[in-house]
């Protein structure tokens, strides 16, 4: 495994396992599975609604939680100071730990500097080791940096081949902020396990082209968390330490940026209307869950 080293010097590993849209009922398996392949950098968030199983499978392991990086998010529904500061409270019972690794804001809306206000004292409480962005465009992530008393430690962003983020990274640098890819495959978006390019690469090296796209993103510095709920192909992922990418196959693969998303913009008045719309549909399920309880 190679490490990266945070700008407060916590080393977070260049590879982890993502559970993200992996069912509750299948994450323990899941985690459980990564573990035993060897991952021990586990990502998970708030609104992904696994936490649970993610801590059951870290709690059965075995392993010393000193041997582990886990991260998760706060949602927007929880942003805010107060908000935020209970639900990542409420993240380390679920998770069943005494600290988080990496507590990351999940999305640029609502009162996100509130939340990142909470995060700063936790942080300087030890309960988490380091603290992040996800989702932020560059303009964001610079503010964040610039007005946050604490700047930001990591940005997990979509990126990947056919969106490599060239200008977000060139201000990460700057600000000596960690980028993280979400999504390192684009979801397979754009035939991207068959581009010819990406393929004929992997022939080189005995190598598909899922274990090429890791490759690039580690050399190119950033952090990627691969999801599968298969354990083979959790092996296949984990397993790209043993070649390395050469310059020209670097720029064939530069060569590929479209510069544009794969899903959705952040930017766009409709997507954020969208956010809105299911943080407040979220808050209803999540009152009236607690009305049949207390009923």
């Amino acid at each position: 495994m190679e490490y990266v080293a945070l700008s407060n010097g916590v080393k977070m590993p260049m590879l982890g396992y993502g559970v993200y849209q992996v069912p509750a009922d299948e994450c323990e398996r899941c985690v459980s599975d990564a573990l035993k392949a060897g991952y021990r950098s586990i990502d998970t968030a708030q609104s992904y609604f696994n936490e649970e199983g993610v801590g059951r499978a870290v709690a059965k392991s075995g392993i010393d939680r000193k041997e582990l990086f886990l991260t998760s998010k706060v949602w927007v529904e929880f942003y805010g100071y107060e908000a935020a500061k209970k639900s990542v409270l409420k993240t380390l019972e679920k998770l069943q730990t005494d600290y988080i690794d990496l507590m990351l804001l999940h999305q640029p809306f609502a009162d996100y500097f509130g939340a990142y206000r909470a995060l700063e004292d936790l942080y300087d409480e030890g309960k988490i080791r380091a603290i992040g962005i996800s989702n932020f465009y560059a303009d964001r992530m610079v503010d964040m940096a610039s007005f946050c008393r604490i700047k930001p430690m990591v940005n997990q962003v979509e990126t990947h081949p056919f969106n490599q983020q060239a200008e977000l990274k060139k201000w990460a640098g700057k600000y000596h902020i960690q980028v993280e890819a979400w999504a390192p495959f684009g979801e397979g978006r754009g035939n991207m396990f068959t581009n010819p390019i990406l393929t004929e690469i992997g022939k080189k090296y005995n190598k598909t082209a899922a274990q090429v796209i890791l490759r690039w993103h580690i050399q190119s510095g950033v952090v990627v968390i691969p999801k599968s709920t298969h354990i083979e192909r959790m092996r296949e992922n984990i397993d790209v330490f043993d070649f390395k990418l050469s310059e020209q196959d670097m720029a064939q693969i530069a060569a590929l940026d479209k510069q544009t998303s794969s899903f959705f913009s952040h930017r766009d008045p409709n997507m954020v209307e969208w956010f809105a719309k299911m943080v407040e549909e979220r808050k209803h399920q999540h009152d009236s869950s607690k009305e049949k309880k207390n009923w």
